[in-house]
Protein backbone atom coordinates (compact mmCIF):
# COMPACT_ATOMS: atom_id res chain seq x y z
CA UNK A 1 0.00 0.00 0.00
CA UNK A 2 1.16 3.33 -1.00
CA UNK A 3 2.44 6.15 1.82
CA UNK A 4 -0.24 9.01 2.24
CA UNK A 5 0.10 11.75 0.55
CA UNK A 6 1.87 13.48 3.40
CA UNK A 7 4.09 10.87 4.17
CA UNK A 8 4.99 10.59 0.72
CA UNK A 9 5.88 14.31 0.51
CA UNK A 10 8.05 14.40 3.51
CA UNK A 11 10.11 11.51 2.13
CA UNK A 12 10.43 12.64 -1.31
CA UNK A 13 12.16 16.03 0.09
CA UNK A 14 14.16 14.22 2.37
CA UNK A 15 15.51 11.92 0.17
CA UNK A 16 15.93 14.80 -2.65
CA UNK A 17 19.81 15.57 -2.33
CA UNK A 18 21.30 18.69 -3.95
CA UNK A 19 24.36 16.86 -4.78
CA UNK A 20 23.13 13.68 -6.13
CA UNK A 21 21.36 13.51 -9.21
CA UNK A 22 21.32 9.59 -10.26
CA UNK A 23 21.70 7.93 -6.43
CA UNK A 24 22.35 9.34 -3.00
CA UNK A 25 24.95 9.64 -1.15
CA UNK A 26 26.70 6.11 -0.39
CA UNK A 27 23.98 4.13 -2.53
CA UNK A 28 25.16 0.51 -2.57
CA UNK A 29 24.73 -0.74 -6.22
CA UNK A 30 25.37 -4.02 -4.79
CA UNK A 31 22.87 -4.37 -2.49
CA UNK A 32 20.30 -2.55 -4.14
CA UNK A 33 21.06 -4.83 -7.35
CA UNK A 34 20.24 -7.95 -5.37
CA UNK A 35 17.05 -6.79 -3.81
CA UNK A 36 16.00 -6.20 -7.36
CA UNK A 37 16.70 -9.15 -8.67
CA UNK A 38 14.59 -10.73 -5.67
CA UNK A 39 11.78 -8.84 -6.54
CA UNK A 40 12.02 -9.87 -9.96
CA UNK A 41 12.20 -13.48 -9.18
CA UNK A 42 9.31 -13.14 -6.69
CA UNK A 43 7.08 -11.73 -8.83
CA UNK A 44 7.90 -14.44 -11.68
CA UNK A 45 6.60 -16.98 -8.95
CA UNK A 46 3.90 -14.55 -7.88
CA UNK A 47 2.58 -14.23 -11.34
CA UNK A 48 3.69 -17.66 -12.30
CA UNK A 49 5.51 -16.09 -15.52
CA UNK A 50 8.35 -14.52 -16.81
CA UNK A 51 8.65 -10.64 -16.18
CA UNK A 52 10.41 -8.41 -18.50
CA UNK A 53 13.26 -6.94 -16.63
CA UNK A 54 15.48 -3.88 -17.39
CA UNK A 55 18.73 -4.06 -15.45
CA UNK A 56 21.00 -2.05 -18.08
CA UNK A 57 19.73 1.68 -16.67
CA UNK A 58 22.36 4.41 -16.60
CA UNK A 59 22.27 8.11 -16.48
CA UNK A 60 18.56 7.87 -14.56
CA UNK A 61 17.60 8.18 -11.37
CA UNK A 62 15.78 4.78 -11.29
CA UNK A 63 17.78 1.76 -10.60
CA UNK A 64 15.32 -0.42 -13.13
CA UNK A 65 12.10 -1.76 -14.21
CA UNK A 66 9.89 -4.96 -14.06
CA UNK A 67 7.10 -5.39 -15.75
CA UNK A 68 4.41 -8.13 -15.67
CA UNK A 69 2.54 -9.39 -19.00
CA UNK A 70 -0.68 -8.92 -19.41
CA UNK A 71 -1.33 -12.38 -19.60
CA UNK A 72 0.03 -12.96 -15.90
CA UNK A 73 -2.41 -9.85 -14.58
CA UNK A 74 -6.12 -10.09 -13.97
CA UNK A 75 -6.45 -6.94 -14.90
CA UNK A 76 -5.69 -7.97 -18.46
CA UNK A 77 -2.56 -4.59 -18.56
CA UNK A 78 0.62 -5.14 -17.73
CA UNK A 79 2.08 -3.56 -14.72
CA UNK A 80 4.84 -1.57 -14.68
CA UNK A 81 7.12 -1.68 -11.14
CA UNK A 82 9.99 0.91 -11.45
CA UNK A 83 12.27 1.06 -8.78
CA UNK A 84 13.96 4.28 -7.71
CA UNK A 85 17.56 4.73 -6.44
CA UNK A 86 16.70 6.64 -3.92
CA UNK A 87 15.47 5.40 -0.33
CA UNK A 88 13.99 1.87 -1.35
CA UNK A 89 11.10 3.62 -3.08
CA UNK A 90 8.66 1.78 -5.56
CA UNK A 91 6.29 3.15 -8.35
CA UNK A 92 3.42 0.57 -9.70
CA UNK A 93 1.70 1.56 -12.36
CA UNK A 94 -0.47 -0.14 -14.74
CA UNK A 95 0.43 -0.03 -18.14
CA UNK A 96 2.96 2.49 -18.72
CA UNK A 97 3.54 5.14 -16.46
CA UNK A 98 1.06 8.18 -17.11
CA UNK A 99 -1.50 5.19 -19.41
CA UNK A 100 -4.09 6.22 -16.95
CA UNK A 101 -5.55 8.94 -14.73
CA UNK A 102 -5.96 8.15 -11.08
CA UNK A 103 -9.37 7.03 -11.38
CA UNK A 104 -8.89 5.11 -14.17
CA UNK A 105 -6.15 3.12 -12.32
CA UNK A 106 -8.29 2.76 -9.25
CA UNK A 107 -11.53 0.99 -11.41
CA UNK A 108 -9.01 -0.56 -13.56
CA UNK A 109 -6.39 -2.05 -11.62
CA UNK A 110 -7.65 -4.88 -9.72
CA UNK A 111 -7.46 -5.56 -6.48
CA UNK A 112 -5.73 -9.12 -6.51
CA UNK A 113 -2.43 -7.63 -8.98
CA UNK A 114 -2.46 -4.68 -6.77
CA UNK A 115 -2.02 -7.21 -3.84
CA UNK A 116 0.09 -9.49 -5.13
CA UNK A 117 2.53 -6.87 -6.36
CA UNK A 118 1.94 -5.02 -3.05
CA UNK A 119 2.47 -7.90 -0.95
CA UNK A 120 6.04 -8.56 -2.71
CA UNK A 121 7.48 -4.84 -2.42
CA UNK A 122 6.46 -5.00 1.20
CA UNK A 123 8.22 -8.02 2.19
CA UNK A 124 11.26 -6.97 0.25
CA UNK A 125 11.38 -3.75 2.21
CA UNK A 126 10.33 -0.93 -0.32
CA UNK A 127 8.13 1.76 -0.13
CA UNK A 128 5.01 2.31 -2.60
CA UNK A 129 4.97 5.80 -3.86
CA UNK A 130 1.65 6.65 -5.77
CA UNK A 131 2.51 7.46 -9.37
CA UNK A 132 0.40 10.19 -10.00
CA UNK A 133 1.98 12.41 -6.47
CA UNK A 134 4.93 11.86 -8.84
CA UNK A 135 3.56 13.78 -11.45
CA UNK A 136 3.58 17.04 -9.85
CA UNK A 137 6.37 19.91 -10.53
CA UNK A 138 9.55 18.99 -8.99
CA UNK A 139 10.11 22.20 -6.62
CA UNK A 140 12.63 20.17 -4.91
CA UNK A 141 16.29 21.61 -3.68
CA UNK A 142 18.43 20.78 -6.49
CA UNK A 143 19.37 22.43 -9.96
CA UNK A 144 17.34 19.78 -12.19
CA UNK A 145 14.99 22.66 -13.52
CA UNK A 146 17.64 24.56 -15.22
CA UNK A 147 18.46 21.75 -17.08
CA UNK A 148 14.62 21.45 -18.28
CA UNK A 149 13.02 24.66 -20.34
CA UNK A 150 10.13 26.18 -18.75
CA UNK A 151 7.61 24.95 -21.20
CA UNK A 152 8.18 21.29 -20.32
CA UNK A 153 9.31 21.16 -16.71
CA UNK A 154 10.19 18.39 -14.34
CA UNK A 155 8.16 16.29 -12.28
CA UNK A 156 9.14 14.27 -9.44
CA UNK A 157 8.87 11.42 -11.47
CA UNK A 158 11.61 12.46 -13.24
CA UNK A 159 13.76 13.38 -10.16
CA UNK A 160 13.46 9.95 -8.49
CA UNK A 161 12.33 7.54 -11.01
CA UNK A 162 13.67 8.47 -14.83
CA UNK A 163 16.13 8.89 -17.06
CA UNK A 164 17.93 12.65 -16.54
Amino acid sequence: MPLDDQHAWALLRELDDPDHMEFPRGHDHTATRARFDQLASRLDQRFQCTCIVDREVQDASHHGTIVVPNAATVSGEHITVTVSNFGALAAVTLGNSGSYDEEEERELFQDTDRHRVDDELEALGYIRISEHLLWTRYDGVSDLVSYYPPEHPPTWWTRLFDYL
